[in-house]
């Protein structure tokens, strides 16, 4: 197992520096010149070629690259081209609205998906496991910006329940308003991923309801949903838990086109702005960051699936 999580350990290291160099390559490519961006229009050549020796651009690529790698390895982000404030610190606070929003969409769906997946296993020759296979269906097809602005026409505008946008200046000092301006986005992103979850659980659940274990224990005298429940769970949670952190990757991708409709201040807004100002420390931090969160998850999730089934322990050593 120790073994197992070292290589893991290094195949996320190597991925995230091959995203580190494509990250670096695609931003120069990009059209458009970070030192007009900072000092603004009109600027004459002099100001320009000034403001490139401050942001160090005029150097070679080679040379940005090393000192970008050794910034990195030092766990400095860097600072922005515009704003001049650290980046690591910016997305540290950013990270305090996309991460409990991408959580607590997660969790939920988990609670809206698992029962109803099972359920619809279990019903799957009845007209109501039917029911919630075509409502799971229709909600994997539904775009999660769309449902946002869905939500926020009828909580917001028709119901005047809910905030339609925004977060409280003070954040999470002002309790009350920031958890009201997470509910929204968190249920947009939790029904849309919770009907991808249903499938998935739905299906590891009718391949365990016809597997021999189980058909034994019905012949022992257990009831199907005593087998279910003693013999079942954790077999469905197996091939589940891989997709899970998929599913988690997805949420946070998905948090940060939420965090638009919803005008949180989040990562998403952080990257927008910093592809709009050409700030390249901003845009790398943020995909930086972000890929590392998809690996961790990723990693995280395979080392759980290892935990729950002594197979893939058993083939690791052989």
């Amino acid at each position: 197992m120790l073994g197992y999580i070292i290589r893991r350990l290094f195949i996320l290291l190597l991925s995230l520096f091959v995203a580190a160099i494509v990250l670096f390559v695609l931003l120069r490519l990009l059209p458009g010149d970070p030192a007009n961006a900072l000092v603004g229009v009109g600027a004459t050549p002099e100001q320009i070629a000034a403001a490139r020796t401050q942001l160090g651009s005029d150097q070679p690529l080679g040379m940005q690259f090393l000192t970008y790698l050794r910034d990195l390895a030092h766990f400095d982000l860097g600072n922005s081209f515009v704003s001049r404030a650290s980046v690591l610190d910016e997305i540290s606070r950013r990270l305090s609205v996309t991460l409990p929003l991408t959580f607590a969409a997660f969790f939920l769906a988990l609670v809206i998906a698992i029962p109803l997946g099972i359920l619809a296993a279990v019903k799957a020759d009845r007209w109501f496991g039917l029911l919630l296979s075509v409502v799971s269906q229709i909600g994997i097809a539904v775009p999660v910006f769309w449902l946002g602005i869905l939500l926020v026409y009828e909580f917001s505008l028709n119901l005047r329940l809910l905030p339609s946008g925004g977060f409280p200046l003070r954040g999470y000092a002002d309790p009350i308003p920031a958890i009201k301006a997470m509910i929204l986005p968190i249920l947009t992103i939790a029904i849309v991923m919770s009907a991808s979850l249903m499938r998935y659980v739905r299906a590891s659940t009718l391949d365990v309801l016809g597997s021999d274990f189980l058909r034994t224990a019905r012949a022992l005298g257990e009831s199907r949903t005593e087998a279910l429940m003693r013999h079942g769970i954790r077999n469905t949670a197996v091939p589940v838990i891989s997709v899970l952190g998929i599913e988690l990757s997805t949420a946070f991708l998905g948090a940060v086109v939420v965090e638009q409709v919803f005008s949180l201040p989040g990562m998403g807004s952080m990257l927008l702005l910093g592809i709009q100002q050409r700030d390249y420390p901003s845009i790398q931090g943020v995909l930086i960051v972000s890929t590392l969160l998809v690996l961790m998850t990723g990693f995280l999730a395979d080392l759980l699936q290892r935990v729950l089934d002594p197979r893939l322990r058993q083939g690791g050593r052989r």
